[in-house]
């Protein structure tokens, strides 16, 4: 065909020539599939203590041909799959359950019970969808190995523990993730949702989930008799003071085009109904997507706490303790050209009507933490629905909430999912490849 100078200089501007979808017949592969979901779904692991987990998913990749590497940053596990020169693909799926007594009904439901570090004893489940996402990662692999001639490149699986408490992207970053084994120019994860209809995708550019911060505060006062109030500086009347001014942070010093959420998740003060004590403890969640609004959220969260307690008499000394926990994650920042990429192809490969437009959300995920290296490589997230066809619509038509994710009733429509994360990942990793 003969390109005329427009024509051709359109292909050259083009950010990749758009190759037709994988011919994926997954006929074949999805049974041992959905019992490698139904296992994983039925031995979840806590956060932390993946091993087991981490096992399978090592077994799996060696079965396909990839070069293994596990006890990354903990029990984390990395596959690498040379095809050539080209880019590297990084795909990534997180592995650890939650403390969640599973109340589904299903047949196959967790009956896993585990003593925690308080000592009590606790279910555990896949209640944020997990094992979707590992199912769908090693169907993924499979197909992309199956498919190797339409690819050029190194494919870089990996399996990350600890998202649940916000440790595992940076565990495994620390553990030398892109500097011993290989540096990948594009990463993309998957993460099934309780709002999308199984079949069906969902996806933005820019910011798609915030930042989340747990915040510890420590309220000082001088305790005393119940009788006597007015020999004490009462640290339940100053926490909760402290509560209701921490509200204004959102409503009068951010701007409100800015998302931020401030909420005082657990209060613990006293020991007796007439004894006014000497301290109490706030729990707090930050949740935002700018750096800026975060570090205005924290310094506000200072600054407020110090003169609530200056204003009730106590000296400098005794003015709160703030502690922000190292189990802060970043936002996640959807890179907007490589979303578009993944996005067309993703449509090319399941159907325009089966791509829907997301929002963002006010959850936190740590998968942003491999998009804030000093490469700035690209990343991005996509939404992979979960819920049953039916019960959508019924949801839809009665107003009825559905369960959702962390929720002990959540139970994602497996036989339609998982082959529609395959297909999508697989088609999103090749398109990455061919840019």
């Amino acid at each position: 065909m003969k390109l005329t100078y427009l024509s051709a200089a359109l292909l050259i501007a083009s950010p990749f020539i758009q190759a037709k979808p994988l011919d994926l017949d997954l006929s074949s592969s999805m049974p041992a599939i959905e019992k490698f979901y139904l296992d994983l779904h039925q031995s979840p692991e806590l956060s932390n203590h993946e091993q087991n987990t981490g096992k399978k998913i090592t077994s799996q990749l060696s079965k396909l041909g990839f070069e293994v590497t596990n006890n990354v940053g903990g029990f984390g596990v990395v596959g690498i799959y040379k095809n050539g020169d080209g880019p590297t693909v990084m795909i990534r799926t997180d592995t650890d359950g939650l403390p969640i007594t599973e109340q589904t009904g299903k047949t196959y439901a967790s009956k896993v019970t585990v003593t925690d570090e308080h000592g009590a004893k606790v279910g555990v489940m896949h209640g944020c969808g997990h094992d979707i996402h590992m199912s769908s990662f090693i169907g993924t692999a499979e197909q992309l190995i199956t498919h190797k001639n339409e690819w050029q490149g190194t494919l870089m699986m990996v399996a990350q523990p600890a998202e649940e408490v916000g440790a595992g992207a940076r565990a495994m970053l620390s553990d030398g993730l892109f500097s011993k084994y290989t540096q990948p120019d594009h990463i993309i994860a998957l993460h099934v949702s309780a709002s999308v209809p199984a079949g069906k995708v969902s996806m933005k550019n820019e910011y798609t989930m915030a930042s989340v911060d747990s915040v510890d505060i420590a309220i000082k006062g001088k305790g005393g008799h119940g009788a006597y109030p007015h020999t004490t500086i009462d640290p339940v009347v100053i926490a909760a003071r402290t509560v209701m001014a921490l509200q204004t942070i959102t409503s009068r010093e951010l701007s409100p085009l800015e998302p931020s959420v401030v909420t005082v998740g657990s209060i613990h003060g006293g020991s007796k109904h007439n004894v006014i004590p000497d301290e109490v403890k706030l729990q707090l969640t930050l949740r935002s997507y700018s750096p800026d609004v975060r570090n205005a959220q924290i310094a506000a969260i200072k600054r407020i706490t110090a003169g609530i307690a200056q204003s009730a008499g106590l000296d400098e000394a005794m003015y709160p303790v703030i502690y922000v926990k190292e189990e802060s994650t970043p936002s996640t920042y959807n890179n907007p050209e490589q979303t578009n990429i993944v996005r067309k192809t993703i449509a090319d490969a399941i159907g325009d009507e089966n791509v829907l437009e997301a929002k963002a959300v006010m959850a936190g995920e740590d998968f942003g933490v491999y998009g804030r290296t000093e490469k700035n490589i690209p990343i991005t997230l996509f939404w992979l629905g979960g819920v049953n066809q039916a019960q959508y619509a019924d949801s839809i038509k009665t107003g009825e909430i559905l369960p959702s994710l962390h929720s002990s009733k959540f139970a994602p429509d497996y036989k339609v999912a998982i082959p529609t994360g395959i297909k999508a990942m697989s088609n999103a990793a090749v398109a990455l490849f061919n840019k």
